[in-house]
Protein backbone atom coordinates (compact mmCIF):
# COMPACT_ATOMS: atom_id res chain seq x y z
CA UNK A 1 0.00 0.00 0.00
CA UNK A 2 1.38 3.64 -0.78
CA UNK A 3 0.93 5.26 2.10
CA UNK A 4 3.60 6.52 4.95
CA UNK A 5 3.42 8.14 8.41
CA UNK A 6 6.13 10.41 9.60
CA UNK A 7 6.83 12.38 13.04
CA UNK A 8 6.97 15.97 13.11
CA UNK A 9 6.04 18.84 15.86
CA UNK A 10 4.35 21.89 15.52
CA UNK A 11 4.78 25.35 16.71
CA UNK A 12 1.84 26.50 19.55
CA UNK A 13 3.80 29.44 21.07
CA UNK A 14 6.55 28.03 23.47
CA UNK A 15 4.94 24.00 23.18
CA UNK A 16 5.62 21.64 20.64
CA UNK A 17 2.48 19.23 19.68
CA UNK A 18 3.46 16.52 17.77
CA UNK A 19 1.57 16.66 14.23
CA UNK A 20 1.82 13.37 11.64
CA UNK A 21 2.33 13.70 8.34
CA UNK A 22 0.62 11.43 5.80
CA UNK A 23 1.60 10.72 2.83
CA UNK A 24 -1.02 9.18 0.06
CA UNK A 25 -0.09 7.79 -3.28
CA UNK A 26 -2.75 7.14 -5.55
CA UNK A 27 -3.63 6.13 -9.56
CA UNK A 28 -4.95 8.86 -11.60
CA UNK A 29 -3.73 12.19 -12.96
CA UNK A 30 -0.81 13.91 -10.92
CA UNK A 31 -1.43 16.38 -8.45
CA UNK A 32 -0.30 17.37 -5.24
CA UNK A 33 -2.81 17.48 -2.26
CA UNK A 34 -2.15 19.30 1.22
CA UNK A 35 -4.92 19.28 3.55
CA UNK A 36 -4.96 19.64 7.25
CA UNK A 37 -5.24 23.57 8.30
CA UNK A 38 -1.66 24.46 6.40
CA UNK A 39 -0.80 28.06 6.32
CA UNK A 40 0.39 29.96 2.95
CA UNK A 41 3.96 28.81 3.44
CA UNK A 42 3.14 25.51 4.03
CA UNK A 43 1.34 24.94 1.01
CA UNK A 44 4.02 26.25 -0.67
CA UNK A 45 6.03 23.29 0.19
CA UNK A 46 4.42 21.74 -2.79
CA UNK A 47 6.88 23.54 -5.32
CA UNK A 48 9.78 23.44 -2.68
CA UNK A 49 9.94 19.53 -1.75
CA UNK A 50 9.16 18.60 -5.55
CA UNK A 51 12.55 20.47 -6.71
CA UNK A 52 14.18 19.55 -3.55
CA UNK A 53 13.40 15.51 -4.45
CA UNK A 54 14.24 15.72 -8.37
CA UNK A 55 17.53 17.82 -7.63
CA UNK A 56 18.44 15.23 -4.83
CA UNK A 57 18.91 12.70 -7.38
CA UNK A 58 15.26 10.55 -6.70
CA UNK A 59 12.41 10.36 -8.32
CA UNK A 60 9.35 12.49 -7.80
CA UNK A 61 6.22 9.54 -8.13
CA UNK A 62 3.98 11.22 -11.29
CA UNK A 63 0.92 10.33 -9.16
CA UNK A 64 -2.12 11.62 -7.11
CA UNK A 65 -0.28 12.40 -4.14
CA UNK A 66 -2.01 13.54 -0.84
CA UNK A 67 -0.40 15.21 2.52
CA UNK A 68 -2.54 15.06 5.32
CA UNK A 69 -1.25 16.78 8.18
CA UNK A 70 -2.80 15.52 11.65
CA UNK A 71 -4.55 16.69 13.56
CA UNK A 72 -6.35 18.98 11.27
CA UNK A 73 -7.63 21.45 13.68
CA UNK A 74 -4.18 22.53 14.73
CA UNK A 75 -3.15 25.56 12.45
CA UNK A 76 0.38 25.08 11.08
CA UNK A 77 2.54 27.38 9.82
CA UNK A 78 6.44 27.56 8.63
CA UNK A 79 9.07 25.84 6.19
CA UNK A 80 9.15 23.14 9.15
CA UNK A 81 7.19 20.95 7.41
CA UNK A 82 8.98 20.41 4.27
CA UNK A 83 11.49 17.59 5.23
CA UNK A 84 8.80 15.06 6.88
CA UNK A 85 6.70 15.50 3.71
CA UNK A 86 9.52 14.84 1.12
CA UNK A 87 10.55 11.82 3.69
CA UNK A 88 6.76 10.66 3.47
CA UNK A 89 6.93 10.91 -0.33
CA UNK A 90 9.65 8.92 -0.72
CA UNK A 91 8.62 6.17 1.48
CA UNK A 92 5.09 5.64 0.18
CA UNK A 93 6.78 5.83 -3.10
CA UNK A 94 9.28 2.64 -2.13
CA UNK A 95 12.51 4.59 -2.39
CA UNK A 96 12.72 4.38 1.98
CA UNK A 97 12.17 1.76 4.22
CA UNK A 98 8.47 2.42 6.00
CA UNK A 99 10.62 0.69 9.02
CA UNK A 100 13.40 3.28 9.17
CA UNK A 101 10.71 5.81 10.21
CA UNK A 102 9.76 4.38 13.44
CA UNK A 103 11.11 6.01 16.30
CA UNK A 104 12.18 9.41 14.31
CA UNK A 105 10.95 12.82 13.84
CA UNK A 106 12.04 15.24 11.37
CA UNK A 107 11.60 18.52 11.29
CA UNK A 108 13.30 20.87 8.42
CA UNK A 109 12.94 23.21 5.46
CA UNK A 110 14.36 22.45 2.16
CA UNK A 111 15.50 24.56 -0.25
CA UNK A 112 15.31 23.99 -4.03
CA UNK A 113 18.50 22.21 -3.89
CA UNK A 114 17.80 19.75 -1.60
CA UNK A 115 19.45 21.21 1.29
CA UNK A 116 17.98 21.14 4.12
CA UNK A 117 17.74 24.88 6.08
CA UNK A 118 17.38 25.64 9.72
CA UNK A 119 14.68 27.05 11.29
CA UNK A 120 13.23 29.41 13.92
CA UNK A 121 11.87 27.98 17.12
CA UNK A 122 12.94 24.16 16.91
CA UNK A 123 14.42 24.65 20.50
CA UNK A 124 10.93 23.64 22.22
CA UNK A 125 10.85 20.69 19.71
CA UNK A 126 13.88 19.54 20.71
CA UNK A 127 13.10 19.61 24.32
CA UNK A 128 9.38 18.08 23.91
CA UNK A 129 11.52 15.24 21.76
CA UNK A 130 14.32 14.99 25.03
CA UNK A 131 11.03 14.51 27.03
CA UNK A 132 9.33 11.71 25.71
CA UNK A 133 12.98 10.26 24.88
CA UNK A 134 12.26 9.91 20.85
CA UNK A 135 14.96 10.42 18.26
CA UNK A 136 15.05 13.46 16.06
CA UNK A 137 16.97 14.49 12.63
CA UNK A 138 17.02 18.57 12.44
CA UNK A 139 18.77 20.66 9.98
CA UNK A 140 22.79 21.45 10.77
CA UNK A 141 22.18 25.03 10.93
CA UNK A 142 20.03 24.72 14.60
CA UNK A 143 22.97 22.54 16.10
CA UNK A 144 23.40 25.74 18.63
CA UNK A 145 19.84 24.83 19.73
CA UNK A 146 20.42 21.06 19.97
CA UNK A 147 23.71 21.93 22.25
CA UNK A 148 21.41 24.14 24.42
CA UNK A 149 19.46 21.42 25.27
CA UNK A 150 22.24 18.78 25.61
CA UNK A 151 20.15 16.19 23.68
CA UNK A 152 22.48 13.21 22.39
CA UNK A 153 19.54 11.65 20.53
CA UNK A 154 19.47 14.22 17.82
CA UNK A 155 21.02 13.66 14.49
CA UNK A 156 21.81 16.80 12.00
CA UNK A 157 21.56 16.89 8.20
CA UNK A 158 22.85 19.13 5.47
CA UNK A 159 21.35 17.33 2.72
CA UNK A 160 18.22 15.27 2.09
CA UNK A 161 20.61 13.01 0.22
CA UNK A 162 22.52 12.57 3.42
CA UNK A 163 19.35 11.58 5.52
CA UNK A 164 18.03 9.31 3.15
CA UNK A 165 21.58 7.07 3.38
CA UNK A 166 21.02 7.46 6.68
CA UNK A 167 17.92 5.62 7.01
CA UNK A 168 19.40 2.73 4.48
CA UNK A 169 21.80 2.62 6.91
CA UNK A 170 24.75 3.31 4.57
CA UNK A 171 26.45 6.34 6.30
CA UNK A 172 25.97 8.25 10.04
CA UNK A 173 24.93 11.89 10.35
CA UNK A 174 26.52 13.77 12.70
CA UNK A 175 25.37 14.53 16.42
CA UNK A 176 26.36 17.27 18.83
CA UNK A 177 29.22 18.16 20.76
CA UNK A 178 29.85 16.47 24.31
CA UNK A 179 31.12 19.41 25.69
CA UNK A 180 29.20 22.75 24.31
CA UNK A 181 30.37 26.07 24.39
CA UNK A 182 27.83 27.28 26.30
CA UNK A 183 29.27 25.34 29.41
CA UNK A 184 31.78 27.97 29.72
CA UNK A 185 30.45 30.98 31.71
CA UNK A 186 28.65 34.08 31.01
CA UNK A 187 30.95 37.20 30.05
CA UNK A 188 31.01 39.84 32.76
CA UNK A 189 28.39 42.32 33.13
CA UNK A 190 29.05 45.50 31.34
CA UNK A 191 29.23 48.72 33.67
CA UNK A 192 29.87 49.39 37.70
CA UNK A 193 27.89 50.76 39.91
CA UNK A 194 31.30 52.42 41.07
CA UNK A 195 30.99 54.63 37.69
CA UNK A 196 27.83 56.12 38.53
CA UNK A 197 29.20 59.52 40.68
CA UNK A 198 27.10 60.34 43.48
CA UNK A 199 23.29 59.22 43.64
CA UNK A 200 23.79 57.18 46.84
CA UNK A 201 19.84 56.54 47.98
CA UNK A 202 19.03 55.79 44.11
CA UNK A 203 22.23 53.02 44.74
CA UNK A 204 21.03 51.66 47.64
CA UNK A 205 17.25 51.23 46.13
CA UNK A 206 18.62 49.88 43.16
CA UNK A 207 20.27 47.02 45.42
CA UNK A 208 17.15 46.25 47.32
CA UNK A 209 15.20 45.81 44.06
CA UNK A 210 18.01 43.41 42.77
CA UNK A 211 17.60 41.63 46.10
CA UNK A 212 13.94 41.13 46.25
CA UNK A 213 13.81 41.55 42.47
CA UNK A 214 11.34 44.34 43.20
CA UNK A 215 9.62 46.98 40.54
CA UNK A 216 11.73 50.65 40.88
CA UNK A 217 11.21 53.97 39.06
CA UNK A 218 13.93 56.51 39.15
CA UNK A 219 12.54 60.31 39.23
CA UNK A 220 14.42 62.98 38.65
CA UNK A 221 16.00 65.91 35.75
CA UNK A 222 17.75 65.12 32.43
CA UNK A 223 21.46 63.91 32.97
CA UNK A 224 21.55 63.00 36.37
CA UNK A 225 22.38 59.31 35.82
CA UNK A 226 18.95 57.28 35.60
CA UNK A 227 19.40 55.64 32.78
CA UNK A 228 23.10 54.67 33.98
CA UNK A 229 21.82 53.70 37.38
CA UNK A 230 19.00 50.94 35.01
CA UNK A 231 21.83 49.55 33.04
CA UNK A 232 24.19 48.54 36.05
CA UNK A 233 21.21 46.17 37.28
CA UNK A 234 22.32 43.35 35.48
CA UNK A 235 25.69 43.37 37.25
CA UNK A 236 23.72 42.81 40.57
CA UNK A 237 21.37 39.80 39.60
CA UNK A 238 22.46 36.64 40.02
CA UNK A 239 23.03 34.70 36.71
CA UNK A 240 20.22 32.23 35.95
CA UNK A 241 20.35 28.18 36.53
CA UNK A 242 20.17 25.41 33.56
CA UNK A 243 16.41 24.87 34.16
CA UNK A 244 15.30 29.10 33.84
CA UNK A 245 18.27 29.54 30.89
CA UNK A 246 15.83 26.78 28.85
CA UNK A 247 12.95 28.70 30.19
CA UNK A 248 14.20 31.71 28.32
CA UNK A 249 16.05 30.27 25.26
CA UNK A 250 12.62 28.76 24.80
CA UNK A 251 10.51 32.04 24.02
CA UNK A 252 13.64 34.08 22.24
CA UNK A 253 14.06 30.83 19.96
CA UNK A 254 9.88 31.20 19.10
CA UNK A 255 10.16 34.90 18.46
CA UNK A 256 13.05 33.88 16.05
CA UNK A 257 15.53 35.33 18.45
CA UNK A 258 17.78 32.61 19.15
CA UNK A 259 20.42 33.58 21.84
CA UNK A 260 24.45 33.04 21.17
CA UNK A 261 25.49 30.02 23.63
CA UNK A 262 27.59 32.84 25.34
CA UNK A 263 24.50 34.29 26.70
CA UNK A 264 22.99 31.46 27.60
CA UNK A 265 23.04 31.77 31.40
CA UNK A 266 22.46 36.00 31.32
CA UNK A 267 19.51 37.40 32.47
CA UNK A 268 17.88 39.51 29.48
CA UNK A 269 17.41 43.12 29.64
CA UNK A 270 14.97 44.59 26.95
CA UNK A 271 14.86 48.66 26.45
CA UNK A 272 12.20 48.79 23.95
CA UNK A 273 11.33 52.47 22.53
CA UNK A 274 8.93 54.55 24.01
CA UNK A 275 7.22 54.17 20.40
CA UNK A 276 6.61 50.60 20.74
CA UNK A 277 3.19 49.50 20.30
CA UNK A 278 0.80 47.48 22.75
CA UNK A 279 1.43 44.15 20.45
CA UNK A 280 5.27 44.31 20.57
CA UNK A 281 5.28 45.10 23.89
CA UNK A 282 2.81 42.16 25.27
CA UNK A 283 2.86 40.09 22.24
CA UNK A 284 0.32 38.77 19.25
CA UNK A 285 -0.42 39.59 15.69
CA UNK A 286 -1.83 37.07 12.94
CA UNK A 287 0.40 34.46 14.08
CA UNK A 288 0.70 35.15 17.72
CA UNK A 289 4.37 36.08 18.65
CA UNK A 290 6.12 36.87 22.29
CA UNK A 291 6.18 40.31 22.86
CA UNK A 292 9.10 42.09 24.94
CA UNK A 293 7.71 41.06 28.12
CA UNK A 294 8.25 37.71 27.65
CA UNK A 295 11.44 38.10 26.06
CA UNK A 296 12.55 39.92 29.31
CA UNK A 297 11.14 36.51 31.68
CA UNK A 298 13.26 36.22 34.78
CA UNK A 299 15.33 39.07 33.31
CA UNK A 300 14.86 43.01 33.51
CA UNK A 301 12.57 45.42 31.37
CA UNK A 302 13.68 48.87 31.40
CA UNK A 303 11.29 51.42 30.11
CA UNK A 304 13.02 54.86 29.69
CA UNK A 305 11.20 58.16 29.21
CA UNK A 306 8.25 55.69 30.78
CA UNK A 307 5.67 58.83 30.62
CA UNK A 308 6.28 59.83 26.78
CA UNK A 309 4.72 55.87 26.22
CA UNK A 310 0.92 55.71 25.33
CA UNK A 311 -1.09 55.29 28.75
CA UNK A 312 -3.08 52.56 26.71
CA UNK A 313 0.04 50.50 25.90
CA UNK A 314 1.50 51.02 29.81
CA UNK A 315 -1.84 49.63 31.35
CA UNK A 316 -1.62 47.00 28.91
CA UNK A 317 1.43 45.54 31.27
CA UNK A 318 -0.86 45.76 34.79
CA UNK A 319 -2.45 42.25 34.46
CA UNK A 320 1.04 40.40 33.17
CA UNK A 321 3.26 42.20 36.39
CA UNK A 322 0.88 40.62 38.50
CA UNK A 323 0.30 36.80 37.37
CA UNK A 324 3.75 36.26 35.68
CA UNK A 325 2.42 35.11 32.17
CA UNK A 326 0.49 36.78 29.51
CA UNK A 327 -2.34 34.82 27.09
CA UNK A 328 -2.98 36.12 23.88
CA UNK A 329 -6.09 34.93 22.57
CA UNK A 330 -6.93 34.21 18.61
CA UNK A 331 -9.43 33.12 16.33
CA UNK A 332 -7.40 30.21 15.55
CA UNK A 333 -5.22 29.71 19.10
CA UNK A 334 -5.01 30.82 22.57
CA UNK A 335 -1.48 30.86 23.32
CA UNK A 336 0.19 31.96 26.85
CA UNK A 337 3.75 33.06 27.23
CA UNK A 338 5.95 33.28 30.55
CA UNK A 339 5.99 37.27 31.50
CA UNK A 340 8.03 37.21 35.16
CA UNK A 341 9.86 40.46 34.54
CA UNK A 342 11.45 43.28 36.60
CA UNK A 343 10.23 46.23 35.76
CA UNK A 344 12.53 49.16 35.98
CA UNK A 345 11.66 52.69 34.77
CA UNK A 346 12.69 56.25 34.30
CA UNK A 347 11.15 59.71 33.75
CA UNK A 348 11.82 63.01 34.64
CA UNK A 349 8.67 64.92 37.02
CA UNK A 350 7.58 67.29 34.53
CA UNK A 351 7.47 68.13 30.66
CA UNK A 352 10.42 70.49 31.43
CA UNK A 353 12.61 68.00 32.66
CA UNK A 354 12.73 69.98 36.33
CA UNK A 355 10.47 70.26 39.11
CA UNK A 356 10.01 72.78 42.04
CA UNK A 357 11.29 76.75 41.93
CA UNK A 358 13.67 76.12 38.71
CA UNK A 359 10.33 74.27 36.53
CA UNK A 360 9.09 76.52 33.47
CA UNK A 361 6.00 73.88 33.96
CA UNK A 362 3.09 75.64 35.80
CA UNK A 363 1.72 72.76 38.26
CA UNK A 364 -1.36 72.33 36.05
CA UNK A 365 0.96 70.98 33.17
CA UNK A 366 3.13 68.75 35.54
CA UNK A 367 -0.01 67.35 36.68
CA UNK A 368 -1.06 66.80 32.98
CA UNK A 369 2.10 65.29 32.07
CA UNK A 370 2.29 62.52 35.37
CA UNK A 371 -1.40 61.78 34.32
CA UNK A 372 -0.30 59.84 31.89
CA UNK A 373 0.74 57.22 34.01
CA UNK A 374 -2.42 55.62 35.43
CA UNK A 375 -3.09 55.41 39.32
CA UNK A 376 -2.86 51.56 38.90
CA UNK A 377 0.24 51.26 36.77
CA UNK A 378 2.20 53.75 39.53
CA UNK A 379 1.24 51.40 42.03
CA UNK A 380 2.81 48.15 40.79
CA UNK A 381 5.93 49.83 41.93
CA UNK A 382 7.45 48.79 44.40
CA UNK A 383 10.08 51.58 45.21
CA UNK A 384 10.04 54.76 43.71
CA UNK A 385 12.95 56.90 44.03
CA UNK A 386 13.98 60.56 43.52
CA UNK A 387 17.09 60.85 41.45
CA UNK A 388 18.77 64.71 41.67
CA UNK A 389 20.71 66.59 40.35
CA UNK A 390 24.36 67.00 42.04
CA UNK A 391 24.85 69.54 44.57
CA UNK A 392 28.08 71.71 43.03
CA UNK A 393 31.54 70.52 43.00
CA UNK A 394 30.75 66.67 43.18
CA UNK A 395 32.05 66.20 39.74
CA UNK A 396 35.33 67.90 40.36
CA UNK A 397 35.89 66.86 44.07
CA UNK A 398 37.74 63.39 44.45
CA UNK A 399 35.41 61.59 46.57
CA UNK A 400 37.25 58.20 45.82
CA UNK A 401 36.16 54.92 44.30
CA UNK A 402 32.44 53.99 45.18
CA UNK A 403 31.83 50.63 46.12
CA UNK A 404 31.97 48.45 42.87
CA UNK A 405 28.73 46.09 41.51
CA UNK A 406 30.74 42.95 42.39
CA UNK A 407 30.72 43.09 46.33
CA UNK A 408 27.04 44.80 46.41
CA UNK A 409 26.04 41.77 43.79
CA UNK A 410 27.40 39.33 46.83
CA UNK A 411 25.17 41.10 49.24
CA UNK A 412 22.01 40.76 47.07
CA UNK A 413 23.14 36.81 46.52
CA UNK A 414 23.37 36.31 50.50
CA UNK A 415 19.81 37.96 50.48
CA UNK A 416 18.20 36.04 47.85
CA UNK A 417 19.44 32.79 49.54
CA UNK A 418 17.84 33.67 52.53
CA UNK A 419 14.52 34.36 50.74
CA UNK A 420 14.67 31.08 49.03
CA UNK A 421 15.58 29.38 52.24
CA UNK A 422 12.72 31.16 54.24
CA UNK A 423 10.03 30.64 52.04
CA UNK A 424 11.02 29.15 48.59
CA UNK A 425 10.04 32.31 46.56
CA UNK A 426 12.12 35.83 46.51
CA UNK A 427 10.08 38.46 48.36
CA UNK A 428 8.51 40.00 45.96
CA UNK A 429 6.35 37.00 45.37
CA UNK A 430 4.88 36.62 48.70
CA UNK A 431 1.34 36.32 49.73
CA UNK A 432 -0.11 38.35 52.18
CA UNK A 433 -0.51 35.39 54.58
CA UNK A 434 2.94 34.78 53.99
CA UNK A 435 3.71 38.38 54.80
CA UNK A 436 1.87 37.69 58.15
CA UNK A 437 4.53 34.82 59.14
CA UNK A 438 7.95 36.97 57.57
CA UNK A 439 8.89 38.59 61.12
CA UNK A 440 6.55 41.90 61.41
CA UNK A 441 5.73 42.74 64.80
CA UNK A 442 2.19 43.89 65.68
CA UNK A 443 2.91 47.24 66.57
CA UNK A 444 4.87 47.79 63.44
CA UNK A 445 1.93 47.08 61.28
CA UNK A 446 -0.09 49.05 63.17
CA UNK A 447 2.77 51.84 62.35
CA UNK A 448 2.56 50.49 58.57
CA UNK A 449 -1.01 50.92 58.50
CA UNK A 450 -1.60 54.22 59.89
CA UNK A 451 1.17 55.48 57.21
CA UNK A 452 -0.28 54.09 54.59
CA UNK A 453 -3.65 55.93 55.41
CA UNK A 454 -2.30 59.29 55.78
CA UNK A 455 -0.42 59.18 52.22
CA UNK A 456 -3.36 57.82 50.82
CA UNK A 457 -1.97 54.37 49.78
CA UNK A 458 -4.13 51.56 48.58
CA UNK A 459 -3.85 47.82 49.78
CA UNK A 460 -1.30 46.75 47.05
CA UNK A 461 0.96 49.72 48.75
CA UNK A 462 0.31 48.20 52.08
CA UNK A 463 1.64 44.73 51.33
CA UNK A 464 4.31 45.86 48.50
CA UNK A 465 5.98 48.41 51.21
CA UNK A 466 6.30 44.94 53.88
CA UNK A 467 8.21 43.25 51.17
CA UNK A 468 10.56 45.61 50.72
CA UNK A 469 11.14 46.26 54.45
CA UNK A 470 11.57 42.29 54.61
CA UNK A 471 14.01 43.05 51.53
CA UNK A 472 16.02 45.64 53.49
CA UNK A 473 15.75 43.33 56.88
CA UNK A 474 17.28 40.46 54.65
CA UNK A 475 20.29 42.97 53.34
CA UNK A 476 21.17 43.65 56.91
CA UNK A 477 20.60 40.10 58.06
CA UNK A 478 18.15 40.58 59.86
CA UNK A 479 15.54 37.87 61.05
CA UNK A 480 12.91 40.29 62.45
CA UNK A 481 11.68 43.48 60.35
CA UNK A 482 12.50 46.49 62.54
CA UNK A 483 10.78 49.64 62.51
CA UNK A 484 13.25 51.33 60.97
CA UNK A 485 13.13 49.18 58.11
CA UNK A 486 9.93 50.02 57.76
CA UNK A 487 10.83 53.91 58.14
CA UNK A 488 13.21 53.26 55.13
CA UNK A 489 11.00 51.45 52.91
CA UNK A 490 8.42 54.38 53.24
CA UNK A 491 11.03 57.08 52.13
CA UNK A 492 11.19 55.30 48.75
CA UNK A 493 7.75 57.05 47.95
CA UNK A 494 9.22 60.01 46.14
CA UNK A 495 6.17 59.95 43.56
CA UNK A 496 3.38 59.83 46.27
CA UNK A 497 5.24 62.78 47.64
CA UNK A 498 5.54 64.85 44.27
CA UNK A 499 1.55 64.40 43.47
CA UNK A 500 1.12 65.52 47.07
CA UNK A 501 3.09 68.29 46.46
CA UNK A 502 1.09 69.17 43.74
CA UNK A 503 -2.13 68.87 45.24
CA UNK A 504 -1.38 71.49 47.70
CA UNK A 505 -1.05 73.97 45.38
Amino acid sequence: MAIARVATRAANGVDAPQVWVEAHLANGLPAFTLVGLPETSVREARERVRSAIINAGFEFPMRRITINLAPADLPKQGGRYDLPIAIGILAASGQLPIKSLEGWEFVGELALSGEVRGCNGLLPVIIEARKLGTSLIMPQANRNDAELVGYQQVQLAAHLQHIVAFLHGQQQLPGINASPDWVSPPPAAVGCLSEVIGQYQAKQALEIAAAGNHNLLFLGPPGTGKSMLASRILSLLPTMDYEEALQVSAIHSVAGMPLAPQQFFQRPFRAPHHTSSAISLVGGGSIPKPGEISLAHLGVLFLDEVAEFPRKVLDCLREPMETGEVVISRAAAKLKFNARFQLIAAMNPSPCGDSGPESRASPEQIRRYLSRLSGPFIDRFDLTVEVPKLPPGTLTADSGDGETSASIAQRVARARQTQLQRAGKLNNELSGSELKQAGFAAADLVFLEQSVTKLGLSVRSFHRLQRVARTIADLAESPIVERRHIAQALGYRAMDRLLANLSRQ
